[in-house]
């Protein structure tokens, strides 16, 4: 496996200081098993544009839970389509009618939404990894979002050994939004992850 041949606190230390682009290209090098994931959140086309210059040809996974607002669902229509991104789409097993039927959207201190965020978030996410086998990982996760995250660097491993690299992980909102603004690109304002609630919660794929 790609991470445990990788000494990840040496690279960190050594990509710290390297930009997005830098960081993607020294990554790339590493294996051709890679994926991409995104949610199509606010942020979402930072790194997408990236990869569309970078890997146009890269898998990118969305592990969409079906309960994404009508925003959410054209931001990702409008990328697809601009970017030909690769997608790899995943749902939940279980029809939105019959989750809505048995679990609704719980409260996040309901005793339904353990079940709920497995359904319509991790399933599809296991799902996803099993079938893309991927060695490399690139995600969005950056360092202020949420108490977990932080704990995390630019290269991290995941639970079954697949090396994440995150490429934006010491950039802030105000340097995202600069970025948008410079490159014109799209931001989603609406969007909303019904497993997550809040914005300082984790949804549970990175604690795959």
């Amino acid at each position: 496996m790609l991470g445990k041949t990788i000494d990840i606190s040496y690279w960190n230390e050594q990509l710290r200081d390297k930009t997005p682009d830098e960081i993607i290209d020294w990554a790339l090098t590493l294996t051709d098993k890679r994926i991409v994931t995104t949610s199509f959140g606010v942020y979402s086309a930072v790194l997408l544009s990236t990869f569309a210059r970078k890997d146009k040809d890269i898998y990118v996974v969305w592990c969409d839970t079906l309960f994404n607002t009508p925003e959410t669902y054209q931001h990702a229509s409008r990328l697809i389509e601009e970017y030909q991104l690769n997608i790899k789409k995943y749902e939940p097993l279980k029809s939105k009618a019959e989750i809505d039927a048995t679990l609704g959207i719980p409260e996040v201190n309901s005793p339904k939404h353990e079940a709920f965020t497995e359904v319509v978030k991790l399933e599809p996410f296991r799902r996803a990894l099993a079938e893309e086998q991927p060695e490399l990982w690139f995600t969005n996760i950056r360092v202020r979002q949420t108490e977990y995250r932080k704990s995390k660097d630019i290269l991290s491993l995941s639970k079954e050994g697949i090396l994440k690299v995150s490429p934006f992980y010491y950039w802030s909102d105000e340097d995202l939004d600069a970025y948008v603004l410079e490159h014109k690109l799209p931001k989603n304002q609406f969007y909303f992850d019904p497993t997550k609630a809040l914005q300082n919660r984790e949804c549970g794929i990175h604690f795959q």
